[in-house]
C-alpha cells in the first residue's frame, strides 16, 4: 500500500485507470458490446464492498429502477474489481457498487467484471472521481471524498482542483462542510439541507439551532444567510493595549532568564493584581517549572 506521503503525481494514467469506468445504465438500454469487455464472470457472493467507497447513500427507488433494468437486460457494463487485498478468492468492487447491489435484488447469480491490479490509492482515486464525475455524490459523501483524497495523497486544494477539473474555490467550499456539527452533516447527508444552506451555517455557534430552523421553515438559501446574519453578534472591538512600564519588563526580563522560560507579567492598571504567564516549550521544561514551584 502506497503511504501517505508518496508524492505521485495525483490523476496519473486517469485515462487508463478510467478506461472501463462508464456510466452505469439507469434504463433498459441495450449496449451489448460493452459486456463483450469483461474479462469473466463472477458469482455474487464472491464479490464485496470498497470500504473506502465514498458513496454510502443508495436509494430504495434507483435500486429498484436498476434491478429491473439488469432483471430484463442483464448487466451491461461490467463492475471494474480487483482481487481481494484478503488473499482469499473473493473481489473488491473498484467500480460498480450499484450495479451489484441491484443485481442481488435481481436475483442474478453471477455478473461481469473487468479484474484489474489496482493499489489502496488508485481504488480510492477511481472511485471517487467516478462518483464525482457522474455527480452520484451528495455534498456531505463529496466532502469526505476530497478529504480522503488529500489525506491519503498529501495534496494541496490546487493539485486537487487540477486532477479533478473543479474549481479551488468549489473543492473549499466542500472541505468546509466537514467544520458543521454532526446533526447538521447528517441533515445535508439525508439531503434536508443544500449545500449552499449548509456553507451558510458553517462557523457559527448555533448552527445546530439554525438547521433546524432552516428546516422547519423551508428557508431558502438567501433567507438562511439573513437569518444568519440577524442572530450573528458583532464581534466586540479589541482592547486597547496597555504599555508595560520599564520596571515590569525588567522584573520579566530577570524571571525568563532564572527559568529559562518566557514569562510575562500582566498588572491591571489602577489595581494591585494581576496575572503571571509561563510558556514552556517542552516536557523537560514543564518538568523544571514543576520542581521549581514545588520548592
Amino acid at each position: 500500500m502506497a503511504g501517505k506521503n508518496e508524492r505521485r503525481g495525483l490523476g496519473r494514467g486517469l485515462s487508463a485507470l478510467m478506461a472501463d469506468v462508464q456510466p452505469e445504465e439507469t434504463t433498459a438500454v441495450a449496449a451489448a458490446p460493452a459486456e463483450a469487455r469483461s474479462d469473466r464472470k463472477v458469482p455474487i457472493e464472491k464479490l464485496h464492498a470498497n470500504p473506502d467507497q465514498p458513496r454510502r447513500t443508495f436509494t430504495p427507488e434507483e435500486l429498484e429502477s436498476l434491478s429491473q433494468s439488469i432483471a430484463e437486460k442483464g448487466v451491461i457494463q461490467p463492475l471494474i474489481v480487483r482481487k481481494s487485498p484478503k488473499g482469499d478468492d473473493s473481489y473488491e468492487i473498484v467500480a460498480g457498487e450499484r450495479r451489484w447491489r441491484a443485481s442481488q435484488m435481481a436475483k442474478l447469480h453471477e455478473v461481469p467484471v473487468v479484474v484489474r491490479e489496482f493499489s489502496d490509492i488508485e481504488v480510492l482515486e477511481v472511485a471517487i472521481i467516478e462518483n464525482v464525475q457522474r455527480e452520484d455524490l451528495n455534498p456531505l459523501e463529496e466532502s469526505l471524498g476530497y478529504r480522503a483524497l488529500m489525506d491519503r495523497f498529501d495534496r494541496t486544494q490546487e493539485e486537487m482542483s487540477k486532477a479533478l477539473s473543479k474549481s479551488r474555490s468549489h473543492i473549499a467550499n466542500m472541505l468546509r462542510l466537514l467544520n458543521l456539527p454532526d446533526d447538521v452533516q447528517e441533515y445535508l447527508r439525508e439531503g434536508k439541507l443544500s449545500a449552499g444552506h449548509a456553507r451558510t451555517l458553517v462557523g457559527q455557534e448555533n448552527a445546530s439551532a439554525l438547521a433546524m430552523q432552516v428546516i422547519g421553515k423551508g428557508l431558502s438559501v438567501r433567507a438562511t444567510e439573513a437569518l444568519v446574519k440577524s442572530v450573528s453578534k458583532p464581534k466586540a472591538a479589541p482592547k486597547a493595549r496597555v504599555e508595560k512600564d520599564a520596571d515590569t519588563k525588567a522584573l520579566e526580563g530577570e524571571l525568563s532568564a532564572n527559568t529559562g522560560m518566557k514569562i510575562a507579567i500582566d498588572h491591571k492598571a489602577g489595581g494591585e493584581s494581576g496575572q503571571v504567564t509561563i510558556k514552556y516549550s517542552n516536557m523537560m521544561d514543564l518538568d523544571k517549572l514543576c520542581n521549581l514551584l514545588s520548592q
